[in-house]
């Protein structure tokens, strides 16, 4: 579907975390942190409900970890980055910062290390999918959510110094996984889903932009998937030429197949909680039928975003059912 060709049946790629971690009943603490217990959860649920991929996406706080941001740790949720400990809250912290290795051993080595295991296990079976921060979200993990978006408007050369920063790191990260087995680098960049047309054109598009065009060079796929409703900004990213643009619940696939044209796939929507876990089988192919008719041809079945840890077994193979059964 990536390269054009006719498909068998519309791939199926929702994003399953801590759902995976309990498939394998492990408290999500320690499936962050222990590429091992990742792995055997990607490969049980991959297995288990027909999934087309494996991911090493697990939280967002890789890469400012390795930065020296501090964590708050819960043993069965994902680590947090606290907004009133921001490693940037000072803004001339940034001249001091270093990029961190993606090799040097930490979290980010720790997702290297799950890209390879995953390629190793079932490279030739399924799509193995790495991950990294975009520059919005990125930035917003370094410098604090609030203060990014007051930096929009009051040190314009500040925020493009940070994301020039994020973008090196993600581009060294993202090439640390790609040569250890990964086909497709997801870039999450969910803080740009709280910005207008005029920001995202003008701080967030060129550097998703040239991202994309880094990963691409790598010989990658690329994912974008931006939390939130992107509908005003639906348009601008159909012009960056991601392989795969996932959307959330709150877009309507529709208007995103007219703003972005034929040729994007597009990944999604169903609302995580009403639809998938709260839902039926027979309502989530109600929700399908409608969410495929609106997106068109080139449509990958997944959630608007991860895939809740309590969702009903049978609510899974539901949609996995549609997407082996649909073209």
């Amino acid at each position: 579907m990536l390269e054009g060709r006719p498909v068998d049946h519309v791939p199926f790629m929702p994003i399953t975390m801590m759902f995976a971690a309990d498939m394998i009943g492990v408290k999500y603490g320690k499936y962050a942190f222990d590429h091992d217990l990742l792995v055997e959860g990607q490969l049980r649920t991959a297995e288990e409900f027909g999934i087309d991929f494996v991911s090493c996406i697990s939280d967002p706080g890789r890469e400012a970890a390795d930065c020296g941001a501090v964590l708050e740790l819960f043993e069965d949720q994902p680590p947090a980055l606290g907004a009133t400990r921001s490693l940037l809250a000072d803004k001339a912290d940034l001249a001091k910062l270093g990029l961190p290795d993606p090799l040097g051993g930490a979290r980010m080595y720790d997702r290297v290390l799950a890209a390879a295991a995953l390629d190793e296990r079932v490279g030739e079976e399924l799509l193995v999918e790495g991950w990294v921060e975009g520059p919005c979200a990125e930035g917003a993990d370094l410098r604090g959510l609030d203060r990014l978006m007051i930096d929009f408007f009051d040190d314009e050369d500040f925020v493009r110094d940070l994301f020039e920063f994020a973008l090196e790191m993600a581009l060294r990260f993202a090439r640390a996984q790609v040569e250890a087995g990964a086909d497709l680098i997801g870039v999450g960049d969910a803080a740009a889903s709280l910005v207008g047309p005029r920001v995202y054109r003008e701080f967030v598009w060129p550097y998703e932009k040239r991202l994309l065009e880094g990963l691409h060079d790598m010989g990658a796929k690329a994912r974008l998937h931006i939390c939130g409703n992107i509908t005003s900004l639906l348009a601008d990213i159909g012009k960056l030429g991601f392989d795969i643009v996932d959307l959330d619940s709150m877009v309507d696939p529709a208007l995103a197949r007219e703003a972005m044209g034929p040729g994007q796939v597009l990944l999604g929507n169903l609302d995580p909680v009403r639809t998938v876990r709260n839902g039926t089988p027979a309502s989530i192919v109600r929700a399908l039928e409608e969410c495929h008719a609106k997106a068109g041809a080139r449509y990958i079945v997944g959630g608007g975003c991860e895939i809740p840890r309590d969702t009903a077994h049978d609510n899974l193979r539901a949609m996995g059912e549609y997407a082996r059964t649909h073209p």
